[in-house]
């Protein structure tokens, strides 16, 4: 099984996401629109981060939780002069607009518009990155080093987000579907590694970043799911503040997002023990090629999520050993 595992990853692609220039296509990745006159308030009272402080090329991970600040969906929101963009992630688009257009009041001054039959998403990504956009359609002279979270670069119908806190760092490129084809075939032309989605995932783990679907579920709320960072302490009432503020006033994150180091293969879904008592469970699992060894990211109570602990995970012919270990598992190059 281990073998199959290490099978799955793309040496080339892997290559160039540690020092290339690669390029991950989002067919399920749509984008949202908010318009008239309330649009930033209307998001800033529902999600965690400051909102109303964007400003025109600024953008901000942002979550959406339940009353008990359980995570429901996270995004990006990208501010605009007379709109505010919104990225979920991949195949969340139509429940995250309903869900947005159930919060309306009759008051609030605010439109949810699904662009998804009109723009396109993909990802650039690599510490080369940068060196993509030129290809992409934006100026030459462009600022195009090292990315600084939340800058958005614009050009025409062209957005793109510098993201290196938020998954994979790299790009989320915006732009009009029917260019799509055109920017895609520019990116294989400048030698950006396609990279697949298991690849992906074997280096996102790495860097120990959660991702929907996985971590970010209603099975944990952000602090329990690494995202502390998307969630503004100096704000006011949002769905599920008070517990997230009461979590962080009084040290009361009971379980947090670990890496497991093991030497066999771990799945998703697995139990967590530790003394026969399961504390967690494995949300995420890869083979490293850069440890060249399984790992895995899960959410552990305390005391077992301290690294150096020593825990058991089942697994299909009964359970095998692992160590919980700081994240990242390994850094991104300078």
């Amino acid at each position: 099984m281990q073998e199959n595992l290490i099978q799955t990853i793309d040496p080339a692609a892997y290559a160039a996401l540690i020092d290339g220039a690669a390029r991950l296509s989002r067919p399920d990745a749509c984008v949202l629109r908010l318009t008239d006159a309330d649009r930033s308030d209307f998001l800033h009272r529902m999600t965690t981060n400051n909102i109303n402080v964007l400003r025109p090329g600024q953008s901000a991970v942002t979550a959406l939780t339940s009353p008990t600040a359980r995570i429901l969906y996270v995004f990006t929101v990208v501010c605009r002069a007379d709109e505010l963009i919104l990225l979920p992630a991949p195949g969340q688009s139509a429940a995250l607009a309903r869900h947005l257009r159930g919060q309306i009041f009759f008051m609030d001054k605010v439109k949810v518009t699904d662009l998804s039959d009109e723009w396109a998403r993909l990802r650039l990504l690599g510490p080369k990155a940068s060196t993509l956009l030129a290809h992409m359609g934006f100026d030459a002279g462009v600022d195009t080093g090292a990315p600084q979270a939340n800058t958005v670069l614009e050009q025409g119908d062209l957005l793109a987000v510098a993201q290196p806190q938020y998954e994979v760092p790299g790009y989320e490129v915006v732009l009009p579907a029917a260019r799509q084809a055109e920017a895609l075939a520019a990116l294989e032309a400048a030698g950006a590694q396609p990279v697949d989605a298991a690849t992906y995932e074997a280096r996102r783990i790495e860097l120990g970043r959660p991702a929907a679907g996985a971590e970010l579920t209603e099975d944990y709320n952000p602090l329990e799911a690494g995202l502390a960072w998307a969630c503004a302490e100096d704000k006011g009432c949002y769905t599920g503040q008070e517990i997230i503020a009461r979590q962080i006033t009084y040290d009361k994150v009971t379980r947090t997002l670990v890496g497991l180091l093991a030497a066999q293969p771990l799945t998703p879904g697995a139990e967590v023990m530790v003394d026969g008592r399961s504390l967690g469970q494995i949300t995420s699992a890869a083979h490293s090629p850069a440890l060249d060894a399984p790992i895995a990211l899960a959410v552990i109570k305390r005391p077992a999520n301290t690294p150096g602990t020593q825990v058991t995970v089942t697994v299909t012919d009964g359970s095998a050993a692992a160590q919980v270990v700081s994240l990242p598992f390994v850094t991104e190059p300078a």
